[in-house]
């Protein structure tokens, strides 16, 4: 009975880690993935009293009044030189910035695009079935390009391009219970990074966050990127130990 218990216990502790991340490989680049589940507590932080947040470690600070901390973060999605998202932005069910529907330039302009919505399932929906339907998000970020579409790579994406740089993104399981977020270590392609939450991951439907810009908080493989101020961040959220 005591080890019935014990290891009740343990299990217990593992779902409440909030994430699960580890190194991987695909066609020799490296990537880092940390995957999440319904039940855990994943959340988007963009300001607070203050004003915008911009790191992690103020979105750890914001937190302390909780008595909780980030199990892992990630920046998740593009925004404006004042960082303001560029798209539809939801956070704790307050739109924040609206939707934007039409095409133009640079990455998030490459329809389609898409929006990653935390409501009882995860998902991602092309942005102007999005505002079509108007899906009930408590959290919701858009982005773009999408990086797979109902199993299909991004018509715009070339195999061989050289236009390479560290990315990261979002994908989500077929049933909605599992989201995966995936930053690349090296430079890759849009066709290998799309590729790599199809073929490797198996996921369904995936969205592009940024580049140049990507940034990671792993604490459990003991990685904080540094760089400039961010925009939105997503990530999930623990009791502080």
């Amino acid at each position: 009975m005591r080890l019935f218990l014990a290891l009740a216990c343990l299990l217990m502790a593992q779902a409440a880690q909030g994430a699960t991340c580890r190194d991987t490989e695909f066609e020799d680049v490296s990537l880092t993935v940390c995957e999440v589940s319904q039940s855990d507590d994943l959340r988007l932080f963009h300001s607070g009293p203050s004003g915008v947040l911009g790191s992690f470690s103020a979105v750890n600070d914001a937190l302390q009044a909780e008595g909780k901390t980030l199990a892992f973060g990630m920046n998740a999605g593009m925004y404006h030189p004042d960082r303001r998202p560029v798209g539809l932005y939801v956070e704790d069910r307050r739109e924040q910035a609206r939707i934007v529907t039409r095409e133009g330039p640079g990455n998030f302009g490459l329809l389609p695009n898409g929006v990653f919505c935390l409501g009882s399932r995860y998902s991602i929906v092309e942005s102007r079935t999005f505002a079509k339907t108007k899906p009930d998000c408590r959290y919701a970020t858009q982005s773009g390009p999408m990086l797979v579409i109902n199993g299909r790579l991004h018509p715009r994406f070339i195999r061989d391009s050289d236009s390479t740089y560290i990315r990261n993104g979002v994908g989500v399981s077929a049933d909605g219970d599992r989201a995966v977020f995936a930053i690349s270590n090296q430079p890759v392609n849009f066709h290998r990074f799309a590729r790599f939450f199809r073929d490797a991951l198996g996921l369904p439907n995936a969205l592009y966050f940024d580049g140049k810009v990507s940034r990671l908080y792993a604490p459990s493989l003991g990685r904080s990127d540094l760089g400039f101020s961010m925009g939105p961040i997503v990530g999930a959220v623990v009791p502080r130990g």
